[in-house]
């Protein structure tokens, strides 16, 4: 674990901001679930033993109603932003630590790593999120300790789906839009948000589960085809490029409004980055497992073995 935790520290903080959630959890669940149809048996297999050594694995079999493997996936994926007001875990540019959860578990919150922002000259000043990505599909890849999949696993879920939000490569002007309000007329209730908050919600309600969260799922798949798997550089880059049209135009003083035009082009433009999200996600996981497990077995075409399974469960 000690070299685990070496290689999440490797680059400097470079700011701290407190961002927004990226994606709300309906959000996160959806790539999850769309992930989840792009493993193979034996992946799945591996990754939901992965989980269930995990200290929250009991939560999210809870939230997920004690339905199948692939619900408490896509529970899993939402964690990193449940852990925010967790008193569990801490805040590790201001609060005093608290202790390793199971004895052996990073107990910090990371806010850096859910987000890059970047400034006018098109520099990243802030945040982490596209190194992150790597070093964790990079610890899927090629760590021998079980431990270390159980811990980056539930990370690497949710971050691939924070860095196909636009606002997550965001404005450092503006903290990623969470300075910029809006007023959304569409919207019941309190009706000025910040823009950072509306893109979050735009996947629909947070508690989408069971049959519906399915239903999004299986749509949203089939009204996009894979994309591209590329890299983690072009996931950012395609996300920077939206961010010209992820702020609305502003015509008079105070707040923009929002009209049906620009609510329409973004909910649009959320479906298609949730389901490449879910798509690379799910083809980055399976990839990355097939590479460890061939180089624990020399066996190029085995794919991830029964043995290395049954290893995981042993250990475990």
């Amino acid at each position: 674990m000690r070299r685990l935790l070496a290689l999440f520290i490797l680059l400097p903080a470079l700011g701290c901001s407190l961002p927004a959630l990226a994606w709300n959890a309906a959000g996160h669940r959806l790539v999850a679930v769309i992930a989840w149809q792009q493993l193979s048996a034996s992946s799945r297999q591996l990754v939901s033993a992965a989980l269930a050594a995990h200290p929250d694995y009991r939560r999210w079999r809870e939230k997920a109603g004690g339905q199948s493997e692939a619900a408490i996936f896509a529970e899993a994926a939402t964690w990193a932003d449940s852990i925010r007001n967790d008193p569990r875990y801490y805040d590790d540019n201001s609060d005093a630590p608290t202790p390793l959860l199971a004895g052996r578990y990073d107990s910090r919150r990371h806010r850096r790593w859910h987000y890059v922002d970047f400034d006018a000259a098109g520099r990243p000043v802030k945040g982490e999120l596209d190194r992150r990505i790597e070093r964790l599909e990079q610890i899927i890849g090629t760590t021998r300790e079980p431990t270390e999949i159980t811990y980056a696993l539930p990370w690497l879920l949710h971050l691939v789906g924070d860095l196909h939000q636009p606002l997550h490569t965001g404005n450092a002007a503006d903290d990623g839009g969470l300075n910029q309000m809006i007023e959304n007329p569409f919207k019941r209730g309190k009706s000025a948000v910040s823009l950072h908050t509306y893109w979050d919600d735009l996947p629909g309600p947070s508690s989408l589960r069971g049959r519906r969260l399915q239903r999004a799922a299986a749509r949203l798949m089939a009204e996009h085809r894979p994309p591209a798997q590329g890299n983690v550089d072009l996931w950012r880059e395609e996300s920077r490029r939206l961010r010209q049209q992820a702020y609305p135009p502003g015509n008079r003083a105070g707040p923009p409004v929002i009209d049906q035009k620009f609510a329409q082009n973004t909910r649009t433009i959320a479906e298609r980055r949730l389901a490449e999200a879910g798509y690379r996600l799910g083809r980055l996981i399976e990839t990355r497992l097939h590479q460890r497990v061939s180089r624990e077995t020399g066996d190029q075409e085995s794919g991830i073995s029964s043995v290395t399974a049954a290893s995981l469960r042993k250990n475990y």
